[in-house]
């Protein structure tokens, strides 16, 4: 496994007694590879082992605009994972220009939904009585 410059290594390995799967993917390569399963019958594989996978971290979110595909692509990749793995998305841009960056309004709510923390209804401050 390879780690980025500048993060914590290692990763831990066995938590809770068992081993974890983690991979580290750059986005752009991982489109890439989805891509290409497309066309030579990988697709279903290759996703069925994105989503066993404990811990799944998507570095270089945002370098580029998606397209049609990748947007569909990502949606089904998250919506895998979502509530069963943890994911973990680097980027140098700021998460309230993911909808452009990403392009279907609707795709791009789906995918955030999966992967932004949902944040609580604000909390009545003071004394309840």
């Amino acid at each position: 496994m390879s780690v980025k410059p500048g993060w914590p290594a290692p990763w831990p390995t066995r938590p809770a007694g068992r081993a974890t799967a983690c991979r580290y993917l750059r986005l752009p390569r991982l489109l890439e590879e989805l891509g290409l399963a497309h066309g030579d019958g990988r697709f279903a594989k290759l996703m069925s082992s994105y989503a066993k996978t404990d811990l799944l971290i998507l570095d270089d979110w945002g370098l580029a605009p998606f397209t049609g595909e990748q947007r569909r692509d990502m949606l089904e990749l998250l919506d895998d994972r979502y509530g069963q793995r943890s994911t973990i998305v680097t980027s140098q841009m700021p998460v309230d220009n993911w909808h452009e960056l990403i392009g279907d309004p609707t795709l791009a709510d789906a995918i955030l939904d999966r992967l932004v923390p949902q944040r609580l209804p604000d909390q009545p401050q003071g004394r309840i009585e």
